[in-house]
């Protein structure tokens, strides 16, 4: 009988130390979550009388805001808020601050990413009963600080959008993302087509309910205001891949810096009947550095083969392929690099050089640039900068991290002296980059599906070379197939850039890296026709 009585003291004993172990999870733990959860009911009626914080750009300038709703527009339409959400540059910036709808459609972008911050919640405790009593603590929010520019932001809008700034009959549909390389910070984000956050949070909401299904139907190229381009959508990165080809061969595969390949126009592969030809005729040469700046495609494909398929897929998951990027935005995708058998030959030469089933977005491939320019470390892409609440005391601040060592400095380098070398006298020595750039760039050219031709066009690349200031991805998709990576996106980049990096900003003159190997010579009239690469 005493055993028994043993056992059972012993599993109450238990028991309560499981209830004391819970009610510590509950009122410690777990208490800030708790109270801040849209789930609890005091934090659905709190939004019915309180403002939310404002979202701010790296200057100040105001991106959201609460403002207090007229009596009228309570009257007429029964919104319930004593507060409107606002955004006053709405469509430039919808795509990063995304929207509160109160009525119907939730959160989306900063808005749902901080909105433990910007929704009111009680303020920290600063007294031993507020800390037992959390009801008892003042009411606040916070105001989230980005690390956007207004000015660039704007200007990369006029020049994907604006007709005066892109070639005549360019498609504006399209993504610029502009990171900066040694922090990670995203300077400027844009995507067209976007949406007015003004729409989705209309105190009426039948007008809410007309903005957003305008809002979830395709364009006349096909994409979706509501489903940003930079973020959101991935294309094939045509020969952009060919950045992360050759920082494979120096990272993971240096026995291959040789790799000497035949001028011919075309490759074919054992386990295919169709040959891989490039466009532009014969190309080839002896070691990357004839071959990147022409972006010969048989050249590289086979390269790739050479390379096997777990170095490409090793080389591109560092550059963050196969995983959804770290940045603090909601619904970005992950880009793709494929799961191809070991023994891949025409799949793999395909995908090496960003065809076949590869898929990026440009969010990734600004990462890509940007890995290169800060000498193969990638940092982890972000938007927040601080968080300061309302008396202006700093709640919380972003501090770069890596995201991943991509390569050693010298594997850095060499690419970037591959990348100087397109820019000069490779298949974007036609775009028109001034010396005092630096600029390192890789054009790309993608072709989409046969019934219905059309071609990807991007290009990335970051400047200074020497001292990396941006890094810089632009993807206008579905032109026409006659088009090319360097005469649509080049231009783009070429603008961007000067705005970027103005050459008061450039304090030691350009210095271009020596190439990997002296037997580069610039290339001829009669190879200028890879410029579609």
């Amino acid at each position: 009988m005493g055993r028994r009585i043993r056992w059972l003291g012993i599993i109450m004993v238990a028991c309560l130390g499981l209830v004391v172990a819970q009610l510590v999870n509950i009122q410690l733990v777990k208490a800030k979550s708790l109270q801040n959860s849209p789930d609890n009911p005091r934090v659905a009626a709190l939004r019915f009388v309180n403002p939310r914080g404002e979202i701010v750009a790296a200057d100040g300038t105001v991106l959201a805001k609460s403002v207090p709703t007229p009596a009228a527009t309570k009257a007429a339409t029964g919104y319930p808020y004593q507060y409107l959400r606002e955004y006053p540059d709405g469509p430039l910036y919808a795509a990063i601050t995304g929207y509160d709808s109160a009525l119907y459609y939730g959160q989306d972008g900063i808005e749902l990413e901080y909105d433990s911050y910007l929704g009111p919640h009680h303020a920290a405790p600063q007294t031993l009963s507020q800390l037992l009593f959390r009801q008892n603590t003042p009411l606040t929010t916070d105001s989230v600080k980005l690390t956007i520019e207004p000015a660039l932001q704007q200007y990369v809008w006029d020049t994907l959008t604006n007709s005066s700034a892109s070639p005549p009959g360019a498609n504006k549909d399209g993504a610029v993302v502009v990171i900066q390389p040694s922090t990670g910070d995203i300077l400027a984000m844009v995507s067209n087509p976007t949406f007015d956050p003004n729409a989705l949070v209309d105190p009426s909401l039948q007008a809410e309910r007309v903005a957003y299904y305008s809002y979830i139907q395709p364009d006349h190229e096909g994409f979706y205001p509501l489903r940003p381009i930079a973020t959101r959508e991935f294309f094939p990165p045509g020969s952009t891949m060919k950045v992360v080809t050759s920082t494979a061969v120096y990272n993971l595969k240096p026995s291959l810096a040789g790799f000497n390949y035949p001028v011919q126009q075309c490759q074919t592969f054992a386990d295919s009947n169709i040959p891989l030809c490039d466009l532009g005729g014969p190309c080839g040469g002896t070691m990357l550095n004839n071959m990147l700046p022409a972006s010969c495609d048989p050249g590289y494909a086979e390269l790739g083969v050479q390379l096997g398929v777990p170095v490409m897929t090793k080389q591109a998951e560092l550059f963050g392929y196969n995983a959804v990027p770290g940045i603090d935005l909601p619904g970005t995708i992950a880009s793709v690099f494929p799961n191809l058998p070991a023994n891949s030959q025409a799949y793999l030469g395909q995908s090496s050089i960003g065809q076949y089933d590869v898929r990026t977005t440009a969010l990734q491939n600004a990462m890509v640039a940007a890995g290169v320019a800060n000498g193969g470390v990638l940092m982890t892409p972000h938007l927040m900068s601080s968080i300061r609440d309302s008396q202006g005391a700093e709640v919380a601040s972003y501090t770069p991290k890596a995201a991943a060592l991509v390569s050693d400095a010298k594997t850095a380098q060499q690419v970037t002296a591959l990348m100087e070398a397109v820019a000069t006298s490779g298949t974007a020595a036609g775009v028109g980059f001034p010396s005092y750039l630096c600029a390192a760039v890789k054009t790309g050219t993608a072709q989409t599906t046969k019934s219905n031709p059309k071609n990807d066009t991007w290009m990335i690349g970051f400047a200074p070379a020497n001292h990396p200031q941006v890094a810089v991805a632009v993807v206008v998709p579905q032109q026409d197939v006659s088009s090319d990576g360097a005469h649509i996106a080049g231009p783009i980049m070429n603008r961007i850039l000067q705005y970027a990096v103005p050459q008061s900003s450039v304090s030691e003159p350009c210095t271009v890296a020596p190439l990997p190997d002296s037997t580069f010579t610039s290339l001829t009239s009669g190879t200028s026709g890879n410029s579609g690469h």
